[in-house]
Order: structure tokens, then C-alpha cells, then sequence
């Protein structure tokens, strides 16, 4: 059996995962800043961590999963003066868009989820000990800073040069001993919201609030802190240097996602490329976009095209579809195995690619031994199919990608309408009408519906091929 090996970014290198206590894991993932609706790009780190959370419990540890809102930021500011909101508002709006877009994707609930404002008392506290022990600074208006050239260990994680850095523009540089400095805490501006503190009333720095709330629910030690790639700085970079300042080991491996990628570059509103999650939601189910975001390396870039997204989801259907008749055939739905392949490519770093080979292979195997009626090997590639769905969060018998409301209604009424087709197209064999029933059988197929002749009846599926 082979062991799990994972990427370590502050490393470079792959190596055995041990956590630091026997048979548990945790995992800090830096959540979304609540500012806007979720795009593809936010929700494929959600993805990517869910499958590495649910493979490790399905090792067989304990995993304490914490992601965490960043409910006070700049950009939450702004976007409450541009929306004529209350900053609160704002931010309670764009969470609820974020937690709806994760469960459409079947993304786990965290263990814990905290958001920055109910952690300013230990934001405080770990300000005050990094001052005590000689690290911060607070120069007197309202602000404190990170003394970074007093760190021997920064920059470790990006691998950058100090004097190469462009001063951190979180604050005004007029108070900083080195304008690199960044700040832990920001002065109270007129109108915006703020906390007292020893050193004056503000709000937090949002490098600050991560570690604050990693250390109190995982401890001054934990096993995995995981983001997307444009986090390793100065944001990642900077939670190491106030963590280890304050004497606390932080985080033993480095995991980072890649990008979603549009003509090369990356997913953002800045660059006015971004796809919000409930409009692609408008043309694949939950499930498909899942398989979609989840199919790549969780490392590698995912150049997203609409093109790409609906090859992906017709051939999660094909899978689905194979699913559906060893459920008919077999009686009963398939439970869950996990293949030896399977295993050993989630082993490897999370190879899900290779994964997926496995999957396409049972699958094959599994439409062949139909053919031959051969129920043996349609029941053992089922089983192996529905347990690798399982940890990539794409099993369509879970209860989490059930429809409800009006997409019920709409399901029922497309069914019903191609049935009453189908009804039309046997009796019109049944009368030797070849002609009608082929013209019904290749009309539906314009539609992108596929009809398939089995023992049981007629079978359709949406293929997504027929014309708009």
C-alpha cells in the first residue's frame, strides 16, 4: 500500500505527509474576502482542498478543516461606499453567496469557520506579545507595524531578496522605520469601523487576522495551510514572519493551487474575465462544474473555455449514465470501493488526472461487461467508480446534488415531454413506421438528446451536442 506524498511549496519538493499527531490533520485554508460574487477562480481552491480533506479522511484521519472569511478588508470598504450598503451588509451578502456557491459544488462545510471580526480580542494579544518581544512597533498613531528586517527567516516561502521589494503599501510610509514594514493594525479613518486597542482605536491588517485565527483554533503548531498561488506573497509570506516572530512554529507544509486561467491569465475582476459561479450554474449542474474544476492537478493551470466546460460535462454524464444502468440491471446502487490505482494516484501529490484514468478504465470495462451481460464486472466497476466519485465530491446518489423548487418542476417537465416522444417513436415501430421513428429519433438527437435501445426500454440522456 503506497503512502501519501504531497508537495511542499516552502520546500520545493514532494515528500511523505506525517502529520504531528498520530492520525489526526489539521488544515488552515485561507477563505474568501467577502466583496463580490464568487468566481470559478475562488471556488476551484474550495474544490481543490475538499478533495485533499475528503481523501485524507477517507486514509482514515481525523481532520479538523478550518476556512476562514475575511469579513473586513479594504475592498469590503470600498465596495460598501460603491454599493450605498453598510460595510456589515455588505460582507454578510457576499458570504452568503460564497456558502451557497460551495454547497452547489458539494464542497464539505468547514470544521470551523471564523470570520476576522470575532477574533479581534486574540489580533490583540498576538500584537502585544510580538511587541513585547521586540518584533512590532507602534509608532504612536494609531498604527503597529512588523519590524521585517529583524526576521532572519523572511522571504523563505517566495524565495525573494528584501532590498528587492517594493515598500508594502498597506499604510503611510511616514511612520515605518523600514517602508517594507507591514502593518498588523491600522489607524481609525472617519466613518470606518473600529476597534480599541491599546494603542488606539482601528482595524486589523488582514495578514494579522489569519494567523490570529489559525492559532486559535489549530494551536502554535498545525500540519497543512493551504491557498491559491497568487497568496504566497506577500500575504502567506507575511503570516510566517508574525507567527514565528511571536515564537510559534505555524504551519508544517505549504500547499498552493494554480490559477484558473483565461487566454493565459488568471481568473480576476481586475482584468474583467471572471465567471461568476451561479451564471455558469445557468448551463451545467453543480456536479458538473465540480468534475470540471476538480479534473486538473490541483498545481497545474486550468485554461477555462465554455468549450472545455461542456466537453467535461458530457463526459461526467457518460459516467453518470453508466452508473444509472448497473442501478437498473443490478437492482441496487453501488457502493464504495476504492481501487489499488485509484489509491495509489491520490497518494501521488493528488494526481487526480491519473485518477481519472482509473475511472475511465473501470468505466470501459464496465459498458463492455453490459454488452456481454456479464454482471460481475458490472457491479465491481460501478463500486470502483462510485468510490473515486466520492472523494472527488462528484457521487450523483448524494443527497447534496438533489434538485429542488422549480429545477424539480423543470426536470420532471423535460422528462415527461421526451417520454411522451419516446411513447410516439414505439409506436411507431410497433407499426413498422421506420421513417417517423427515425425522424423522432434524430430530432431529439438535434436537441442533444441521446436515445438508447435497452432490454428495459428506451433510455435518454442530454449529450449537450445538438444545436442552439
Amino acid at each position: 500500500m503506497s503512502s501519501l506524498s504531497l508537495y511542499d511549496t516552502l520546500t520545493r519538493t514532494t515528500s511523505e505527509f506525517v502529520p504531528l499527531r498520530k492520525g489526526e490533520v489539521g488544515i488552515y485554508l485561507c477563505g474568501a474576502t467577502v466583496q463580490a460574487p464568487p468566481h470559478i477562480g475562488h471556488v476551484r481552491s474550495g474544490v481543490n482542498f475538499d478533495i485533499l480533506r475528503r481523501w485524507l479522511t477517507k486514509s482514515g484521519y481525523n481532520v479538523t478543516f478550518i476556512r476562514n472569511v475575511t469579513d473586513i478588508d479594504d475592498k469590503i470598504l470600498h465596495k460598501a461606499v460603491h454599493e450605498e450598503m453598510p460595510w456589515w451588509a455588505v460582507a454578510m451578502k457576499y458570504e452568503r453567496a460564497f456558502t451557497d456557491a460551495y454547497a452547489a459544488l458539494n464542497v464539505l462545510p468547514p470544521t470551523y469557520e471564523p470570520r476576522a471580526t470575532g477574533h479581534v480580542t486574540q489580533m490583540i494579544e498576538l500584537m502585544q506579545l510580538l511587541i513585547e518581544k521586540g518584533a512590532a512597533y507602534a509608532p504612536g498613531n494609531g498604527d503597529v507595524y512588523l519590524e521585517v528586517r529583524k526576521l532572519s527567516s523572511y522571504l523563505t516561502l517566495s524565495r525573494q531578496k528584501l532590498d528587492d521589494l517594493q515598500p508594502a503599501a498597506d499604510a503611510d510610509e511616514t511612520y515605518k522605520k523600514d517602508p517594507r514594514d507591514f502593518a498588523l493594525w491600522k489607524a481609525a479613518k472617519p466613518g470606518d469601523p473600529s476597534w480599541p486597542t491599546p494603542w488606539g482605536p482601528g482595524r486589523p491588517g488582514w495578514h494579522l487576522e489569519c494567523s490570529a485565527m489559525a492559532h486559535s483554533y489549530l494551536g502554535e503548531a498545525f500540519d497543512i495551510h493551504g491557498g491559491g498561488l497568487d497568496l504566497i506573497f506577500p500575504h502567506h509570506e507575511n503570516e510566517i514572519a508574525q507567527s514565528e516572530a511571536a515564537g510559534y512554529s505555524f504551519a508544517k507544509r505549504w500547499l498552493h493551487n494554480a490559477w484558473v486561467t483565461a487566454s493565459g491569465e488568471k481568473m480576476s475582476k481586475s482584468l474583467g474575465n471572471s465567471l461568476q459561479v451561479h451564471e455558469l450554474l445557468k448551463s451545467v449542474r453543480g456536479i458538473e462544474l465540480r468534475w470540471y474544476l476538480g479534473s486538473a492537478h490541483y498545481r497545474s493551470m486550468l485554461e477555462f473555455s465554455h468549450e472545455a466546460l461542456a466537453e467535461s460535462a458530457t463526459a461526467f454524464r457518460r459516467i453518470e449514465g453508466f452508473l444509472n444502468r448497473s442501478v437498473e440491471i443490478l437492482g441496487t446502487q453501488p457502493t464504495h470501493v476504492i481501487s489499488q490505482a485509484f489509491t495509489d494516484a491520490m497518494n501521488d501529490d493528488l494526481a487526480v488526472p491519473t485518477a481519472l484514468a482509473s475511472i475511465s478504465e473501470a468505466l470501459r470495462a464496465g459498458n463492455s461487461a453490459i454488452t456481454a451481460g456479464d454482471k460481475a464486472v458490472i457491479a465491481s466497476s460501478a463500486n470502483e467508480i462510485r468510490g473515486a466519485l466520492e472523494v472527488l465530491g462528484c457521487d450523483p446518489f448524494d443527497p447534496a446534488f438533489a434538485t429542488s423548487g422549480s429545477s424539480d418542476d423543470m426536470t420532471a417537465a423535460l422528462d415527461g415531454t421526451i417520454k411522451l416522444a419516446l411513447e410516439q417513436r414505439t409506436a411507431a415501430r410497433e407499426r413498422k413506421d421506420f421513417a417517423a421513428s427515425d425522424a423522432i429519433r434524430d430530432g431529439l438527437a438535434a436537441l442533444g438528446i441521446t436515445i438508447e435501445d435497452t432490454a428495459q426500454g428506451p433510455r435518454w440522456s442530454i449529450t449537450g451536442n445538438g444545436s442552439k
